[in-house]
């Protein structure tokens, strides 16, 4: 299958000539990601992608790359936790991009730092951002005790307004 799981080194294309459907038993070949829209692709399970693209719009990809067939987004924010776990599979993931094992025409446009807990980083991780920052443009999301009940903060953390700005959403505030 295409997606990749969390023992995978980075999320994969699903294999075979891409396709999709345009209407009823009709398939035309589609080998070039969409220009339109914003991915959303999780270096691991449990990243934040479905909370981030009901927040901010943009397609959730999971843990896989976008898919021409299935005329996906171009531009893509990869996403993780900040635990150590989440670390390691973002530098996997980037290191498949780096070896060119994603589709052709992807962009990679920044990186999304889910806080795993309250508080600050403990400086192993925090040093480990700092590479991050020298490969692409790093947002960190605080942690959002709301977010645990599936409620909206009653005040969003300046944090997301950056991260809005940068996605170019007007963000539609839907609960995550």
């Amino acid at each position: 299958m295409g997606s990749a799981t969390m023992t995978d080194p980075a999320p994969r294309m699903p294999p075979g000539p891409p396709s999709v459907r345009t209407g009823p038993g009709a398939a035309v070949s589609r080998r070039s990601l969409s220009e339109t829209g914003l991915g959303w692709i999780a270096a691991h399970g449990g990243a934040g992608t479905t909370t981030l693209s009901r927040l901010f719009g943009g397609v959730d990809l999971g843990c896989r790359w976008p898919d021409a067939a299935r005329a996906e987004p171009a531009t893509v924010m990869l996403v993780a936790r900040t635990n150590a776990e989440g670390m390691r599979a973002m530098s996997r993931a980037l290191n498949a991009l780096r070896e060119g094992r994603h589709p052709p025409g992807m962009r990679l446009v920044g990186l999304v730092l889910l806080a795993d807990v309250p508080g600050r980083l403990p400086s192993a991780l925090a040093r480990r951002i700092r590479v991050l920052r020298s490969v692409a443009p790093v947002h960190r999301v605080p942690w959002i005790p709301a977010w645990r009940l599936g409620q909206q903060p009653a005040r969003m953390p300046k944090a997301l307004d950056r991260l809005r700005m940068a996605t170019g959403s007007a963000g539609e505030g839907r609960t995550p």
